[in-house]
């Protein structure tokens, strides 16, 4: 995932934390959509600096409920 970040500009886990992971998600998304929720949680995994699957029920369900949203 670290060379698709590249390429829509986000080049280090600090820009990744700036950007936080909706909205990298969204450019990520544009470029490449074939990307799935768990691309989102993989995102927001990297900034907490966990694995993804460790995050909170309330924390997947926020991510579910917007990357739901981008679909309608």
């Amino acid at each position: 995932m670290a060379k698709k970040l590249t390429t829509v500009g986000i080049d280090s886990a600090e820009k990744l934390s700036e950007t936080g992971s909706r909205q990298a998600f969204l450019k990520l998304k544009a470029a490449y959509p074939q990307l799935c929720l768990v691309h989102l949680y993989a995102l927001e995994g990297a900034i907490l600096n966990t694995e993804f699957n460790c995050l909170s029920e309330t924390t997947k369900k926020e991510l579910k409920e917007f990357s739901d949203s981008l679909k309608k």
